[in-house]
């Protein structure tokens, strides 16, 4: 009698241990992810960057919560986010995924388009329509149309930027029947609905928030294999690579070279989230220079969160916190970063 009860406590013990282990719950934990090597990434004119050091990408692991992996967040340089601070107002994985990979696609644009007009060399820009970012609620084309989608053309007109869409949709009336063609998982297809009231401008819309769709031609061909990695922060560090690659210019002197920040056609390189994470990432890959986003906070949102840091400053608490003898840089545009590296 006592062998099976025995038996019973330990068949039992082990369901809540497996459990713990494996049932997910509505909650994510991150934490430091990788610093990449970006030579292993990118090719310009079908050749690798055969010179001493490396530019690392770097990530944030975000891990599915179990009831036992719940108590990670607890851990240095990890926090637990719920599925909705997760997905914003995306409601499914898909939707999700389908927004990282716009974003990382949009950013390798950007960062192509930078280099390129750095170097000096050619390269065209082609526009593919309008790009979905969110549908509203109370929208007659929620059902419809997807996060992910790209919208072709409204009533059988094509237009050249998101700005004529836009002026288009405002001159027509609220309620009235509208067609659009999109792309959907690369088929065509075509669907209407009702405009409705955009309250924010008073004016006619789709009730979509979107962001141009554009892609990238260059006379010097280049390849980039982003694999899984989503999102829009590597955009910086993918311009250094290849605008390394294209000049043949010896810039990182066989420094091992992290970083992250958004990068923008201009050069301006933009504020991203986790970077305390990714100092972590970088400082374990072995990085000697990580460089940091010196974003200005607006003094309004500063006012509301004084508490508030720029990229710069929590990388820097971050370094100082893992005693790391790695250097942070604050760069503002891409001409600090390269400024930086031809003084080395």
């Amino acid at each position: 009698m006592k062998k099976k009860r025995h038996k019973s406590l330990l068949v039992l013990l082990v369901l809540i241990v497996l459990f713990g282990i494996f049932m997910p719950i509505p909650y994510y934990i991150e934490g430091p992810g990788s610093a990449v090597q970006l030579n292993e990434l990118v090719k310009v004119n079908q050749k690798d960057d055969q010179e001493k050091g490396h530019y690392m990408l770097t990530t944030v692991a975000i891990r599915k919560a179990t009831p036992l992996t719940y108590f990670m967040k607890y851990l240095p340089f990890h926090e637990g986010v719920t599925k909705e601070e997760l997905f914003g107002t995306n409601t499914s994985d898909e939707e999700y995924t389908n927004l990282q990979n716009y974003y990382m696609t949009s950013s390798i644009n950007s960062a192509i388009e930078l280099a390129y007009k750095t170097a000096g060399e050619q390269y065209q820009l082609t526009y593919n329509g309008i790009y979905i970012m969110s549908i509203l609620e109370g929208s007659s084309f929620e059902g419809k149309l997807t996060v992910g989608d790209t919208i072709l053309s409204l009533d059988g007109q094509n237009f050249e930027s998101s700005a004529e869409f836009i002026e288009y949709v405002q001159q027509q009336e609220v309620g009235q029947s509208i067609e659009v063609t999109y792309e959907h998982n690369g088929e065509k297809q075509t669907t209407s609905g009702n405009l409705m009231d955009m309250k924010e401008t008073k004016q006619a819309g789709l009730g979509i928030s979107l962001v141009d769709n554009t892609s990238i031609e260059t006379e010097i061909p280049v390849a980039i294999n982003a694999g899984e990695i989503g999102g829009p922060s590597a955009g910086f560090m993918f311009a250094l690579q290849i605008y390394t690659q294209l000049t043949g210019k010896n810039l990182r002197d066989g420094n091992e070279i992290a970083g992250t920040g958004t990068i923008e056609s201009d050069g301006t390189i933009g504020r991203i989230g986790g970077i305390d994470k990714k100092v972590v990432a970088a400082s374990e890959e072995g990085a000697t220079i990580f460089f940091a986003p010196d974003d200005t906070i607006d003094p309004v949102i500063k006012a509301n969160y004084p508490e508030m840091m720029t990229n710069y400053q929590e990388a820097l608490e971050a370094a100082k916190e893992i005693d790391t003898e790695m250097k942070i840089i604050p760069v503002k545009n891409f001409q600090d970063a390269i400024d930086y590296l031809e003084g080395l």
